[in-house]
């Protein structure tokens, strides 16, 4: 990036670094799918004989783009992305019932699609010890812990986030895939994204985890157990260059993982986390925020002695993300925000130049002006045998259409989501009419020869 910039983002990780009293704090921006910028401040070594912090004459070291913190509840979106791969593998429904597919539990009654949105009510943490600092016990274990007094909520009724119901889904996978879930990860995720450096404990160059005193410039070294069923939940340590692959994938850089589809309906706002206009929400494992006109994806963690951020805002391709090595000070999820704020503000991305595309020339015929009733909407013919429909004026119900085959798309936005587009045709072939949730949309404004639900008025249009 420009110097101009790099300086101001420099300066903006530096402040928060200075005044959230973070003993070091790391940084990145990201767009279309690399990092673009990134930044380091502080240090890893911190006084071990008492003395404090940058006393001594030695060279202290610095944190780079290859060292591990803990990321907490970043986690929860990895397991997300389990989970909607074996939707689209058939392997489950969202709408099933727990008990299909983890029998034998007083959660049965919960769906997945309330889990992965922290809709369904349940408890927010695991009964027994503060699990972020306690070493973590088997599936069996946390699972005779809870019992009907977890469900807190009326399943659906409102957003509550639970770290629970991610350990819950954390064993769903291991399940189905027969191994543990961090097996699963690592081969489904981590390796073919090449996030090597992403693991349940420290390994190599990692920062330890501190709490600093709210009244004193002093540290205290943060425990960090294993988690055991509530791992899923927060285990994970990972790297800005690891965490940039995951922001990448959050904005559709899906490296194969899942089709772009899937992860645009992840970012779907599912529970809203406010009472009057919503700021922050929830889709599928993803944490939304509506930030100065932007609605921004990806998630936030945080585990004793450590912060992380990592979000992308889909309609510019620009995310950010920030880690520090403290239990609390810095605004990790603000100066996240900032710097998205900062590189779009400095150095906007250019539009991608307009190249041809290759485009299924049988969709050609079903390009142009239809209309239903009288109101007038434009299909386009996209690559991949996809159709966008949206109303002439732009205003109104508009929706992408995915080919399913046999003259049938269906709906991927808005109103028309998950609904199903079918193409009418004469006796000749010609398409006559398209047919999709009940409506008929015609060549001309309800056209008598089109099957137009309640008919037309044989008189015709008069004045």
């Amino acid at each position: 990036m420009l110097p101009t910039t790099e300086f101001a983002l420099l300066r903006r990780i530096a402040t928060e670094q200075a005044t959230g009293r973070a003993p070091s704090l790391v940084a990145a921006v990201v767009r279309d799918g690399k990092i673009t910028w990134s930044g380091a401040r502080g240090y890893l070594d911190s006084p071990s004989d008492g003395s404090g912090a940058g006393t001594g004459a030695a060279q202290r070291i610095e944190p780079d783009n290859d060292t591990q913190y803990r990321i907490g509840s970043i986690t929860k979106p990895f397991i997300a992305l389990l989970v909607l791969r074996l939707r689209d593998e058939g392997a489950l429904e969202l709408n099933d019932p727990l008990e299909r597919h983890l029998p034998g539990t007083e959660l049965g009654h919960l769906t997945i699609a309330q889990l992965l949105s922290h809709t369904s009510g349940l408890t927010a943490e695991s009964p027994g010890e503060w699990w972020e600092r306690s070493p973590g016990t088997d599936w069996p274990g946390l699972a005779s812990r809870l019992d009907s007094d977890s469900v807190k909520l009326r399943p659906g009724g409102r957003f509550h986030y639970s770290n629970v119901g991610y350990g819950t889904l954390g064993e769903l996978v291991a399940r189905h895939r027969g191994t543990s879930w961090l097996d699963a990860l690592r081969t489904e995720i981590l390796n073919p994204l090449g996030m090597h450096r992403t693991s349940a404990h420290p390994q190599g160059r990692h920062a330890t985890g501190w709490a600093v005193h709210p009244f004193a410039d002093v540290v205290l070294p943060e425990p960090a157990h294993d988690a055991g069923a509530m791992a899923p939940a927060g285990q994970l340590w990972s790297t800005v260059t690891d965490l940039a692959r995951f922001v990448a994938l959050v904005g559709g850089h899906t490296g194969g993982i899942l089709r772009p589809d899937t992860v645009a309906a992840m970012r779907e706002v599912a529970a809203v986390d406010s009472s009057d206009a919503w700021v922050a929400g929830y889709g599928l494992g993803f944490q939304l925020v509506r930030h100065q006109g932007r609605v921004l994806a990806g998630h936030t963690g945080s585990m004793p002695g450590f912060l992380a951020s990592a979000m992308i805002d889909p309609a510019t391709g620009t995310g950010a993300l920030a880690m520090a090595n403290t239990t609390s000070g810095p605004a990790i999820l603000g100066l996240v925000l900032d710097l998205i704020g900062l590189a779009d503000e400095h150095e906007p991305a250019l539009p991608v130049p307009w190249q041809p595309a290759h485009v299924d020339p049988a969709l050609l015929e079903l390009t142009g002006l239809w209309h239903w009733g009288p109101t007038p909407f434009h299909v386009r013919a996209l690559p991949d045998g996809w159709l966008d429909l949206y109303p002439a004026s732009g205003k109104g119900r508009a929706s992408r259409f995915r080919p399913l085959g046999q003259d049938r798309w269906e709906g991927l936005d808005g109103y028309y989501s998950g609904e199903t587009l079918r193409v009418g045709r004469g006796t000749d072939g010609t398409p006559r009419h398209l047919e999709l949730a009940t409506f008929v949309f015609t060549r001309t404004p309800y056209d008598p020869k089109a099957p137009i639900p309640g008919g037309v008025d044989e008189r015709g249009w008069r004045a």
